[in-house]
């Protein structure tokens, strides 16, 4: 709640209120609007032909199910305080050293990025990272990028770390275990940079902030509702367990969320508003899909070929990871691996070096992976304010050297 205090004249100059409201718009729902506009603009123009749109839709369709039941299944879990128990529990681990805590955000965030797939971390982690901060006194900036930076840096592991990687399995050749094993050097390469980059651009600055260098550890939250609480919880493993099952995206947070939708239902009614329904990222995601599919039609593929080139051996392989790097930033980081895989006339680690850049590199723009986009969405529910400068700036640092480092061990570890 916001105290207004002085006198409830408005005395301010004429357009003021004009300019304020200007300045509290958010740039992603401009992002948003523009790109819906621009696709849409697309068809009706004929620049891209009605049926190809119609089929860009029925394909991104499962992709907007797990969007609107991922974001509302985590929106209920954080009313009913889950995340706040998972958070002060976190914070008395760490006992006071944020060194320790960061320790532990970072190997939780990679953990549950390997394990769960990089949108899992984005959807659950996100929220509990922010309620950490909030409850030990840190800015919740540090634990923010914890969790979108390594939620794309990490997922380079396993096939079902990242979705370009169940992409690229049937055409990598490898079994999960050999994936595992080839990409194991660089995967270690990617976490370590975000590590450090971490501290030096989020940790060490929030750090400094805090009375003795050390946070104050909070007790174990006990939630209002605590038969709420637990069936969020449940709610929130069904989806993980589901996740690891092997289902569709779509239909384990639709479980999910059906069953904290109903709880709720019951138990506390008032929570359930059409506010939960993330409209931006729907829109975002299908102007993006438009769009791309548009410049496709029009030389993208041609100019993927000239970026990628027909070269294989060292030089083929860094230039995979950089056009994948520099195509997910561009267009979101699945239509680039499609794109970059076609062009591809070099062997497995050419395909390993464009997963490289299509993971690690989706940090620069918001719209860059789906995981970014669902991260830049649950800190808005959370009223943390990220600046889009710093975060694009500090992206292209991690991206130029966490891509690099990873696809130099990627090449020198080449059996």
């Amino acid at each position: 709640m916001q105290l207004r205090l002085g006198p409830t004249t408005d005395r301010r100059p004429a357009g003021a209120g004009t300019r304020a409201r200007l300045r509290r718009i958010d740039p992603l729902n401009v992002i948003a609007v523009v790109l819906l506009l621009l696709g849409l603009l697309a068809v009706v123009t004929g620049a891209l032909p009605t049926h190809d749109a119609t089929a860009t839709l029925r394909r991104i369709l499962p992709l907007l199910g797990f969007l609107l039941t991922v974001i509302v299944l985590a929106e209920l879990v954080g009313e009913a305080e889950v995340f706040d128990v998972a958070a002060s529990r976190l914070a008395r681990i760490g006992a006071g050293r944020p060194a320790a805590l960061f320790g532990l955000c970072v190997l939780l965030a990679t953990v549950t990025t390997v394990a769960l797939n990089l949108d899992t971390t984005a959807v659950l982690l996100t929220p509990v990272l922010l309620a950490l901060a909030v409850r030990v006194g840190l800015p919740p900036l540090a634990t923010a990028m914890t969790t979108v930076w390594l939620a794309n840096t990490a997922s380079l592991l396993l096939p079902i770390s990242n979705l370009t990687n169940v992409l690229a399995a049937g055409r990598v050749g490898l079994s999960p275990l050999g994936f595992a094993a080839r990409m194991a050097g660089p995967a270690a390469a990617a976490v370590v940079v975000t590590a450090v980059l971490l501290w030096v651009f989020f940790w060490r600055p929030a750090i400094r902030q805090l009375d003795g260098g050390r946070y104050r550890v909070p007790p174990v939250h006990e939630p209002a509702d605590r038969p709420l609480a637990l069936i969020a919880l449940v709610a929130a493993v069904l989806f993980l367990v589901g996740v690891l099952a092997g289902l569709p995206l779509e239909l384990a947070s639709a479980i999910g969320a059906l069953v904290v939708v109903v709880a709720f239902a019951f138990r506390r009614r008032e929570a359930l508003r059409f506010g939960l329904l993330p409209w931006r990222l729907v829109v975002l995601l299908i102007g993006v899909f438009l769009v791309v599919q548009t410049v496709s039609r029009h030389g993208l593929d041609a100019v993927v070929s000239d970026l990628i080139g027909l070269g294989a051996g060292d030089a083929g392989t860094a230039r995979a990871a950089a056009t994948g790097a520099l195509l997910s930033n561009l267009v979101n980081n699945l239509p680039a691996y499609v794109a970059g895989e076609g062009a591809l006339r070099g062997g497995t680690d050419q395909l390993l070096a464009l997963l490289i850049g299509v993971n690690v590199g989706p940090l620069i723009t918001p719209w860059a992976s789906l995981a970014t986009v669902i991260w830049f969405e649950r800190c808005r529910a959370a009223g943390v304010s990220v600046s889009l400068l710093r975060f694009m700036l500090t992206g292209l640092v991690l991206v130029v050297t966490a891509v690099t480092a990873a696809t130099a061990v990627l090449i020198l570890t080449h059996p």
